[in-house]
């Protein structure tokens, strides 16, 4: 059980947290702008996929496990930012036409962008390891309260993202081509630097 008196302040604190554009953000807005609100929503669903292991990691014992798997940690981390390079030099080489319209959309490639993304940024691991013990009450059981106030932070991040998803979606329909084909090279590149970023990224 999780004291009321802490909620308010932790969501606050989640919020703070979600609400700066980082990798899984930027890629929740370039799927809203090449494929629609729908594909921004499936993204986020694999972004929070991928973020319910991670809350899984810290609750069972963060350190045994980055200490037993460090080495693949490193290789996930450095296959994910060279995936989003690789999803950024497509977007920068798009032609501007607006594809994935109506109910064909490539759900498990958006769902699988999402988790990739979200796992190669070892900074959303290391901060839910950090952050959510604070909030633990030591008296009490800890796996439970981790898993509790891990959703929680979940729901905060993915009703944020949704946010810049809806947004993204609708401006989309407002876009002509030759418009589209700048905002997929602005996205292409904010995708390609953030891959760049994560590959550079060192370990705490």
């Amino acid at each position: 059980m999780i004291d009321p008196v802490i909620i308010l302040p932790y969501m606050l604190a989640c919020l703070l947290f979600a609400v700066i554009p980082g990798p899984s953000v930027s890629v929740v807005i370039a799927n809203s702008l090449a494929g629609g609100t729908r594909a921004g929503l499936f993204t986020i669903l694999g972004t929070a996929l991928s973020m319910v292991s991670m809350v899984f990691i810290v609750a069972v014992g963060l350190e045994a496990v980055m200490s037993l798997v460090a080495g693949a940690f490193e290789i996930i981390k450095l296959a994910g930012a060279a995936y989003l390079i690789w999803i950024g030099w497509k977007m920068f080489r798009s032609s501007g036409h607006l594809a994935f319209k109506g109910d064909r959309l490539p759900v498990g490639r958006y769902i699988w962008q999402g988790a990739l993304t979200n796992w190669s940024n070892p900074k959303t691991l290391l901060f839910l390891s950090a952050f959510l013990p604070q909030f633990i009450d030591l008296s009490r059981p800890a796996f439970g309260q981790i898993m509790t106030l891990g959703l929680i932070c979940l729901a905060v991040a993915a009703m944020s993202d949704s946010v810049y998803a809806l947004a993204a979606g609708q401006a989309r329909h407002l876009l002509t081509a030759a418009r589209v084909r700048m905002v997929n090279r602005v996205s292409g590149v904010i995708l390609m630097a953030g891959g760049v970023w994560l590959a550079l990224q060192k370990r705490a």
